[in-house]
């Protein structure tokens, strides 16, 4: 590993403190060098707020240093005027004069634009260092901006004997069915504190009556997105509680009075209903969203090859019988243990 491995790695680490916090922002770390030695770091904590360059340069004491230092930054530094100022142009009157990037930011308000900006005022620039983990690291944020959809993530617990739920009884009070084990669960509530939307079916919601927010880790509540194709799912329900913004997914005229929180859209449940969910997400600037749903909502992500991760948590109860779990054709990318759970993850690349 050489010296700008060395500290981009430690941007791209920076950068993790901002995970469900900086959207529709990109997590950025950045690192102020001299002679081998970090004099300032810092990173983007949250959307409006100052961005890592920023944080890294403040953070310096002498800031006489700065004209013989080096800065790295995961991602190409702005060069446009957001809710806060380029940053390309405070490193330009900073008096730095080499900068290290890890990779270009596709966003076509940058896109090249703070690189260009940095060379013609007399900066050596270096791009491309680490690029594959840095582009990695706004995995949402590039597939948001290049592909036109949120970075889809789709989940489920499935039994040893590969069953996703019991065979309900109409007369059962609305529960779920726990498959895994409570430290999975609280991974799950983890996860939901990083992404910015969940997506369950109509089935499930009235299986289940869910939440759908972070109740077991400090963070914010992702958007609820529901499907219900005929309205189906009571007025009654924790979906409609107002306490989290919620889309429906529908292919009715709603009839129900205004309701904090919560918004309609109409789909054509006779098309791609994958790639119309990805549509109305993109249109309302969400970025991710976790697939929480039954089988059928799963698997149709999968068939139309509409999802970038998949989560597989195996709990060690088995059900006998029941709805078998969704299936993807492949192994997974890599296996961890969470206790007696096994998670499998998969990447769709």
């Amino acid at each position: 590993m050489n010296i700008h491995e060395k500290y981009i790695n430690r941007c791209i680490e920076l950068a993790k403190n901002g995970r469900g916090a900086t959207y529709p922002n990109p997590l950025v770390g950045s690192v102020i060098v001299l002679h081998d030695s970090i004099i300032g770091e810092g990173w983007h904590q949250k959307a409006g707020e100052p961005h890592a360059e920023v944080n890294a340069i403040q953070s310096v004491v002498d800031k006489s240093q700065l004209k013989n230092a080096t800065i790295y930054v995961s991602l190409e530094p702005c060069s446009h005027y957001g809710k806060t100022p380029p940053c390309s142009n405070l490193i330009v009157n900073s008096g730095i004069k080499h900068v290290v990037i890890g990779t270009i930011d596709t966003n076509s308000k940058v896109s090249g634009k703070g690189i260009t900006y940095l060379k013609s005022k007399g900066c050596k620039v270096e791009v491309g260092v680490k690029e594959t983990e840095c582009k990695f690291l706004n995995k949402r944020f590039f597939t948001f901006h290049e592909k036109k959809r949120p970075y889809v993530i789709l989940k489920w617990a499935e039994t040893l004997d590969g069953f996703i739920d019991k065979l309900r009884d109409k007369h059962a009070e609305n529960m779920p069915n726990w498959i895994s084990n409570q430290y999975s669960q609280q991974l799950v509530h983890k996860m939901r504190t990083e992404e910015q939307a969940i997506l369950i079916g109509t089935t499930t919601a009235l299986n289940d009556n869910p939440k759908l927010t972070a109740r077991k880790w400090y963070g914010k509540n992702p958007t609820r997105v529901v499907l219900d194709r005929n309205l189906r799912i009571p007025i009654t329900s924790h979906l409609y509680d107002g306490t989290v913004k919620t889309i429906v997914l529908t292919a009715q005229k709603p009839t129900l009075k205004t309701l904090q929180n919560v918004y309609f859209e109409n789909i054509d449940f006779s098309k791609n209903v994958p790639l119309q969910i990805c549509d109305v997400l993109y249109q309302y600037n969400l970025q991710s969203v976790i697939v929480e749903g039954g089988k059928k909502l799963l698997q149709s992500f999968i068939d139309e090859n509409i999802w970038d991760e998949a989560f597989v948590f195996i709990g060690k109860t088995k059900f006998v019988e029941g709805l078998i779990s969704p299936s993807i054709k492949k192994a997974p990318s890599k296996t961890e243990k969470i206790s007696d759970d096994t998670l499998n993850i998969y990447y769709n690349k």
